[in-house]
């Protein structure tokens, strides 16, 4: 992987200007880093925002229940509606338009909610109707999947081969199912999921603890604190993946030589260690480590996607090597530290 400096750059030769764009879940991580992307560099693109935005509401484990969040959206000049992708009155609203492209990001997405029944209403059931939205408006949708279908089965992970160990993940393994048998039904249209891996990047922040160890550990680096890690951190391997890339593999999915599932990451796994010693080589601090015992059963070592279809069928090549990625990230690291993440 290259090392680059942040810009923006058109990643398809795909021109979305006067295009009608939906973006469901708009006001969190990656929703709200696409619609940016589509309003800086296709600016007479029509885009609409759908999300249910964040309220007091938690999940017995503590997380909000939802992190669409304002602030992500601030300077986005496109029509933004507030509605749960649950509620059939609200999903209504989206009859107003017509849209060429839907990207599909809304959903449960904590991995340690066990209450199957909403998180299979959410993310399986709202899946049936934006595929119906597609068809009926001849729409290319592509939705987020997720590297969860993979359980704990060893690296390198890779699609076919699935063991969901939450109902998030196995969610999600049935949205690619019913993906893939609509797109046999209807082989028109263009479907594509993506599986993201460990992504991390701006407007994650309200994320709250579900943030990337990233920006976690950046802020207690710049609040003089060691940072805290696992013993053997630097065994526990990941593929992060930075928001620029995830953004790229959307935009690629647009115009895939063929529909189907495909994973979102880098190929290459890193420690969580490495991410507090770039952070410390970045921030100029030597404040050591500090660990303590993983508190999880059956905790996963390591993960690495096979991303050799994805570049086949999207073109997609991740340009952001870890390094590069939290070196473009660490301004808006350090303009948030000590926001109310409310």
């Amino acid at each position: 992987i290259i090392k680059i400096k942040l810009k923006k750059m058109k990643y398809s030769n795909k021109n979305f200007n006067k295009k009608t764009i939906l973006i469901t879940g708009g006001a969190g991580f990656i929703g709200s880093n696409l619609a940016f992307y589509f309003q800086e560099n296709y600016p007479s693109s029509k885009i609409i925002i759908f999300d249910c935005f964040r309220n007091e509401d938690t999940f017995p484990n503590g997380n909000l229940k939802s992190f669409g969040h304002y602030k992500n959206l601030i300077n986005f000049k496109g029509d933004i509606i507030c509605g749960n992708i649950n509620n059939k009155t609200d999903l209504a609203l989206l009859g107003d338009y017509k849209f060429d492209y839907i990207f599909h990001q809304a959903a449960i997405s904590d991995t340690r909610v066990f209450d199957q029944e909403f998180v299979m209403k959410t993310n399986v059931n709202s899946f049936y109707e934006f595929l119906e939205i597609a068809k009926q408006d001849d729409a290319t949708i592509v939705y987020a999947s997720s590297a969860a279908t993979y359980g704990g089965l060893p690296s390198p992970q890779t699609v076919g081969k699935e063991s969901p160990e939450n109902p998030y993940g196995y969610s999600k393994l049935l949205m690619d199912q019913i993906a893939t048998k609509f797109s046999n039904e209807n082989p028109d249209m263009t479907i594509v999921g993506l599986r993201f891996f460990n992504v991390y990047g701006p407007k994650e922040f309200y994320k709250a603890k579900t943030s990337s160890m990233v920006i976690q550990l950046g802020h207690q680096i710049l609040m003089g604190k060691a940072p805290r890690l696992f013993e053997n951190s630097q065994k526990i391997m990941r593929d992060f993946i930075y928001i620029e890339d995830v953004i790229q593999a959307n935009i690629k999915a647009c115009q895939p030589k063929n529909n189907g599932t495909f994973n979102v990451g880098t190929a290459i796994p890193r420690s969580f260690q490495d991410i507090a010693d770039i952070l410390q080589k970045e921030l100029g601090t030597n404040l050591g480590t500090e660990y303590f015992s993983n508190p999880y059963e059956g905790y996963q070592m390591s993960t690495q996607a096979n991303i050799k279809s994805t570049l086949e069928s999207l073109d997609f090549k991740p340009n952001f090597s870890l390094e590069a990625g939290i070196k473009a990230y660490l301004p808006e690291i350090k303009s948030l530290l000590g926001e109310n993440i409310l």
